[in-house]
């Protein structure tokens, strides 16, 4: 049971970001505001994309209750979706390109990700492209 004005759980404060009204620069006419998406769990707004991502996968029966997650990315949008996937507890298998810095890869797999790395000296439909790589294990 949450103490109250605790949230239930990590992925309830997904999206629930501060917003902050900036009047220190000249907008005109316009009122000017800020999303502080750096605020999200996982630190950006990516983890907005892939509770929005897993979700849809539920909602459209396309991963059970223990499934596996696949996803090539070269970004942030692998750790929202390992912030999402061990909350829900699915594996997330993140194919990625070794031009990704450790630190990442690091995180990644602190947060429950199987990582495979590729080739980033290879284009789209080369077996070792990230992509491709992950279409081929999903």
């Amino acid at each position: 049971m949450a103490a109250p004005g605790a949230a239930g759980g990590v992925l309830e404060l997904i999206g629930n970001t501060p917003l902050v009204e900036v009047r220190s620069l000249d907008a005109g006419p316009c009122r000017l505001f800020l999303k502080l998406e750096s605020h999200n769990p996982g630190g950006s707004i990516k983890d907005r994309i892939g509770l929005a991502m897993v979700e849809a996968a539920e909602r459209e029966g396309r991963i059970r209750p223990g499934g596996t997650l696949v996803e090539a990315t070269a970004g942030n949008t692998g750790l929202g979706l390992a912030l999402v996937a061990a909350q829900k507890g699915y594996r997330l298998l993140i194919v990625i390109p070794d031009k990704m810095s450790q630190e990442k890869i690091f995180h990644l797999k602190a947060m429950g990700a199987e990582v495979v790395v590729t080739r980033s000296d290879v284009g789209k439909g080369h077996p070792d492209y990230y992509q491709d790589k992950a279409e081929a294990i999903a």
